[in-house]
């Protein structure tokens, strides 16, 4: 039986894949393909088994690399959540504006604020493979946003003020009021 065969028949009973493990016997490490009977190992003999280091070492990276990875989703979905609250603003200003009511500059003002802190937030992602494209499309999403308030203001000025007058009515005083009422 070679070093591999027994690897296999403990990946099994301990969970570590073959690559991870490390037979050792008598102070040297066994390759896959080596024969035990063949190094000198007989029954009874006494085989150690370690975890091999640089697997600890690949799988720790590997699992903070998953860790950035989901908190990289979580920010840039909380980001989504408020991008939709923030596009249905931009709907709202949009309907007023074309049913020719003045919005107030603030307002917009306001508004492209708060997208351009989404933006921030995105730009700091760091963009890994699998998130470089949620990032990519809620960037252009933003950007869209900003863009559309950028024209809707340039034309909300144009739009004319509504004034409602009342054309009062006078009265003449009767002749029969006397002058001291006029006082």
């Amino acid at each position: 039986m070679d070093a591999g065969e027994v690897k296999k028949v403990l990946t099994g009973k301990i969970g570590l894949q073959i690559g991870d493990q490390k037979i050792i016997y008598k102070e040297k490490e066994k390759g896959n393909g080596e024969y035990l009977d063949k190094c000198g190992v007989k029954d009874r003999s006494k085989l150690i088994l370690m975890e091999d280091p640089s697997s600890i070492e690949r799988r720790y990276i590997e699992m903070r690399k998953n860790a950035r990875i989901q908190t990289a989703y979580q920010v840039i979905s909380n980001v989504s959540m408020e991008v939709d609250k923030l596009v249905e603003q931009v709907f709202a200003i949009e309907k007023s504006i074309l049913n020719g009511v003045k919005v107030p500059e603030i307002q917009i003002t306001t508004l492209i604020e708060m997208l351009m802190r989404q933006a921030i937030k995105l730009d700091n992602i760091s963009a890994e493979e699998n998130v470089s494209t949620q990032k990519y499309l809620q960037s252009k999403r933003v950007q869209w946003c900003v863009e559309t308030l950028d024209v809707l203001k340039i034309s909300n000025p144009l739009i004319k003020p509504v004034v409602v007058a009342a054309k009062w009515e006078t009265f003449d005083p009767s002749p029969t009021t006397s002058r001291w009422e006029f006082f």
